[in-house]
């Protein structure tokens, strides 16, 4: 799309002037043709070279007239309002018709055929007579054109001012969601922390050490939203250590991923606050034996991540397995894939729990695959 030179506004491609005059010869030609059926159903014999001339040659000037009307006056037609156009504008098309007349009257002196040879002024003033009308009904319906061409782009231009809005505020909320989902998680980590410092020194120091590698590698994600399923399952094998030193070999962990799925597509810190939420509503609450289980497969279009763990069931949580986790999770993968997504949370058997969530599968361009660091932008 081009600009005119007073609008910084892109212009559609019919606007070129090739196009714009092309269409406008064209135009005259299609009259010319329709001219020439008509005498010919009337009797009159009329040289069809000589009309396409004609209408062409009209046509053509009242291409050029309004084009540069366009690139004068296009940006003041399309945003002024109504009735300061008419003001000028009233003046201004009665201009273009005369100009229009002269130009065409000097270029076929032969005209009109069915009278005798007239001077200059003589063949115009009967030419304008005859055509005034017409050619200002031309102007008009240019002008609505232009004036059209002005609504339908503001139209444009609030629609992607909407959309870029829309797409604004989901980021936002996202950032704001992946804020308190961060501090959520430290909070979490530093009280497991705590909690083996007098029990488990080495242990404590350890985990504090596994701590610092997963607030290294999240700084390093910045705000990439969306990261590949091998770098997530890499901070989540550190998470697991990290929950594997706290419990003491209470829990034996279990990870599946399909080899096809490593570059999946999937939000960053998606299953950390799955397994922060098994351990804390279910692991934690049995003595021995414990069982979670990660599993990543293809279904169709879609991705299924499953987060298993053993412990008390649902029932016995009394509606605490809402938590700031899960809500979180929830209202990202909203934001990331609308209704085209599935999150269920239901308790199989045996106080077995699983948390399934279903998104639309994609994978990272080849060329960003390559890259170093985590996650794509």
């Amino acid at each position: 799309m081009s600009k005119t030179p007073n609008s910084t506004r892109p212009q559609p491609w019919f606007m070129h002037p090739a196009a714009f005059l092309s269409g406008w010869v064209l135009l005259g030609f299609m009259f010319a043709v329709q001219d020439w059926m008509s005498m010919r159903m009337w009797s009159y014999h009329v040289n069809l070279r000589l009309l396409t001339e004609a209408w062409g040659m009209q046509y053509f000037i009242w291409g050029v007239l309004c084009w540069l009307g366009w690139v004068w006056m296009g940006h003041h037609i399309q945003r002024a309002k109504l009735t300061r156009l008419l003001l000028w504008l009233v003046p201004i098309s009665v201009a273009c018709c005369l100009v229009e007349e002269l130009i065409w009257v000097a270029c076929f002196p032969h005209l009109p055929l069915n009278r005798p040879a007239m001077p200059y002024w003589p063949r115009f003033w009967f030419h304008l007579d005859a055509e005034l009308v017409d050619n200002l009904v031309i102007f008009w319906c240019t002008f609505a054109l232009f004036r059209g061409i002005g609504y339908y782009q503001q139209l444009r231009e609030k629609e992607e001012a909407a959309a870029e809005l829309r797409t604004q505020l989901a980021h936002a909320q996202v950032r704001a969601l992946r804020m308190q989902l961060n501090p959520h998680f430290l909070f979490n980590t530093m009280n497991s922390i705590s909690s083996l410092i007098r029990i488990d020194p080495a242990a404590a120091d350890v985990m504090l050490e596994q701590l610092s590698s997963l607030l290294r590698m999240t700084l390093q994600r910045g705000e990439v939203q969306l990261i590949p399923l091998s770098d997530e399952m890499q901070f989540t094998e550190m998470y697991l250590a990290m929950q594997d030193l706290r419990f003491a070999g209470r829990v034996r962990q279990e990870i599946s991923v399909d080899p096809g799925l490593h570059d999946a597509l999937v939000p960053a810190m998606l299953l950390q606050p799955l397994i922060e939420n098994a351990y804390c509503h279910g692991l934690s609450r049995i003595q021995r034996d414990g069982v979670l289980v990660i599993a990543a497969h293809r279904e169709d279009s879609m991705l299924q991540l499953r987060v298993s763990n053993s412990g008390v069931g649902l029932a016995s949580n009394d509606g605490e397995r809402k938590g700031v986790g899960l809500v979180n999770v929830q209202h990202r993968l909203r934001l990331h894939y609308g209704d085209n997504q599935t999150f269920s949370i239901q308790e199989v058997a045996g106080g077995m729990v699983t948390v399934t969530i279903s998104l639309p599968l994609s994978f990272r361009e080849p060329e960003v695959a390559a890259l170093a660091g985590y996650g794509v932008a």
